[in-house]
């Protein structure tokens, strides 16, 4: 009858019909063993042995494994040469976990930016009383004003303070920080700071003499700093005492010396870093 199918004819006795030719011309297909990293913990077994261990560390092409004797036995890392919960895999090194950058520290004690470029300058700025003051506090702060973007000048002397205030115009984002030697009561520049009533000016300052004296003596090797009397000018006094040759010679081995914050007297760091704060204070420019 038509549309029907002929049967098809009876296989021999002991023929096995194939499904595909490809499975016939391949033969028996190998089974892949998986690559598994050897990280240290993992618990393997070497078939060859029994002997069952945690991974401890690869060294020389070898594995070592820990028993839970705390015994530990070397095998080698072998193709396919274990097992993993009683399924073969082959160890292999595993792969070492990126290093983190190690963070460096700046001077001043802060955390460095890394390729830091400096920031176009505020138009605030803090103002110390001469050269050795801006060169000690760019000496330990300046990775950090260049990061807020601050400028350090020096005002030579506090005594023009007032009329230097009245030039720059302070204003919102227009701040100034000053730091003043010698800031104790009833001192000269004590009496000249408490005539400032300006919110955009904050004036900080340490008890010592000159900025040297806020050097910690035993960074420049001394004891103590020197007394000296009444009517000698201290930094001339200083290097007489202590044989330093002229002024500019004495500063030249007290910077020298300074290598970071714990360098100096803890008045001074408090004085300097709230200055910064108060002119890189985010809220200036609103």
């Amino acid at each position: 009858m038509a549309g029907r199918r002929r049967p098809r004819a009876p296989l021999a006795s002991g023929a096995v019909r194939s499904h595909s030719y490809d499975d016939v011309l391949s033969g028996p297909r190998k089974r892949k063993i998986p690559e598994v990293p050897a990280e240290p913990g993992l618990v393997v077994e070497d078939p060859a042995s029994g002997y069952c261990g945690a991974v401890v560390k690869i060294e020389y092409g070898n594995v070592v494994l820990e028993d839970r004797h705390g015994k530990h036995r070397v095998f080698p890392l072998n193709p396919a040469g274990f097992l993993l919960e009683g399924k073969p895999v082959t160890l292999v090194p595993a792969k070492a976990a990126p290093k983190t950058p190690a963070r460096r520290i700046s001077a001043s004690g802060s955390v460095q930016v890394q390729g830091l470029k400096a920031r176009v300058a505020r138009d605030s700025r803090i103002w110390v009383e001469g050269k050795h003051d801006a060169e000690l506090v760019e000496r330990v702060w300046g990775h950090d004003l260049r990061v807020e973007g601050v400028v350090v000048e020096p005002l030579d002397g506090v005594d023009v303070l007032s009329d230097r205030i009245d030039e720059f115009g302070t204003g919102p984002g227009r701040r100034l920080g000053v730091l003043v030697d010698h800031l104790v009561a009833g001192s000269k520049e004590s009496r000249i700071v408490d005539a400032i009533r300006d919110e955009n000016v904050l004036i900080t300052g340490h008890p010592y003499i000159d900025i040297w004296e806020a050097v910690k003596p035993s960074v420049v090797g001394i004891r103590a700093w020197p007394k000296i009397p009444r009517g000698t000018e201290w930094k001339e006094g200083v290097c007489d005492a202590l044989g330093w040759g002229e002024p500019w010679e004495g500063w030249q081995r007290i910077l020298a010396a300074v290598g970071s914050y714990r360098d100096l007297e803890t008045p001074l760091i408090g004085a300097v870093e709230r200055l910064i704060d108060f002119v890189s204070d985010p809220g200036e420019e609103s």
